[in-house]
């Protein structure tokens, strides 16, 4: 009798994916809740299941020589090295859909929060002050700026259009946006956009997009949203366009480091600040389980993979 392929589970999955990946032609070896556990449990290993938490880094690889597959339940893939994978053919893929929804309706809730200036009226009245003096702005009107026009720059901008927001982008690799958004250079959008909302994988050629030089291009007062990666933005840069009011306010669910450590940066009043949940939620979670086990069942029964990632990366 054949020996079954082994996959390994360095990071937690939906549960309900997890069993059903269980009762398929495959033995299933569940390493997410010791990681350091994760090297010796790979010698075996025909594929391995990561979400954000392990790092598959080249060395990580040399301690499965039999890998063929590395499973990514979630939709960047910069947790991997694709150089590194791609010299041993060793397959990526990733869940490219699966938080589309519950990303784009992240960012929506950030643009309400910092446009309204929720959050210190929240605070204030949870402290016991009433103060009903005209506060915020509205979202009607105000253009919002995509870096990165992909799956989930779209979905968003698709669901602004109740609110009657303008939306423009850019992207390298878009020439033509096919629906509303305007398609424009990147001086262009900083210089326009009331709101810079970050939608990018991150690549060596766009970390700090987000500069001194770019913050100084926005138009005064914009606000900033970053639910892609922390590293496409400068900090120390977005520290001082925060406090000197270049920028009005930032609401950021990613970080240069995580969990962050520039509490300066968390504790000003106009930043809002979330723990990297844009993809977690039940549904979005469910959604990368199921993906990403359809895609290994397929790969120990050898047929065609549909989400294979390409060695130069992916956009989201």
């Amino acid at each position: 009798m054949a020996e079954l392929p082994v996959v390994v589970v360095a990071d937690p999955i939906d549960r309900s994916a997890l069993e059903r990946l269980a009762s398929g032609p495959c033995r299933v070896v569940d390493a997410s809740a010791d990681p350091s556990s994760l090297p010796a449990k790979l010698s075996e290993a025909t594929v391995l299941i990561v979400r954000s938490r392990t790092k598959v880094t080249a060395a990580l690889l040399t301690s499965a020589p039999r890998l063929t597959l590395v499973a990514r339940a979630g939709v960047g893939v910069d947790n991997v090295d694709l150089a590194a994978a791609a010299a041993r053919s060793i397959r990526v893929v990733n869940a490219p859909s699966a938080a589309t929804s519950s990303v784009a309706e992240l960012s929506i809730a950030f643009y309400l929060l910092l446009v309204r200036g929720l959050l210190p009226a929240i605070v204030a009245t949870k402290g016991g002050r009433w103060d009903r003096s005209a506060h915020g702005q509205e979202l009607a009107g105000k253009t919002v700026g995509f870096v990165g026009y992909g799956r989930i720059g779209r979905e968003v901008a698709r669901r602004l259009e109740p609110f009657g927001a303008v939306t423009i982008a850019y992207d390298p690799f878009v020439a033509e946006s096919g629906d509303r958004t305007e398609m424009v250079p990147w001086l262009a959008l900083l210089r326009r956009a009331d709101i810079v909302s970050l939608h990018a994988a991150l690549t060596p050629e766009n970390r700090h997009i987000l500069d001194a030089r770019a913050f100084a291009s926005l138009r005064p007062g914009a606000f900033l949203v970053n639910v892609a990666r922390g590293p496409l933005v400068d900090e120390a840069a977005l520290l001082s366009a925060l406090k000197s009011g270049r920028l009005a306010g930032a609401a950021l669910d990613v970080f240069e480091v995580e969990p962050p450590m520039d509490r300066e940066l968390l504790e000003l009043p106009n930043v809002i600040a979330t723990p990297h949940i844009g993809a977690m939620t039940v549904e979005g979670q469910a959604r990368a389980g199921a993906w990403i086990v359809d895609e290994v069942l397929r790969a120990v029964r050898g047929e065609p993979l549909r989400s294979l990632v390409a060695v130069a990366g992916a956009r989201a």
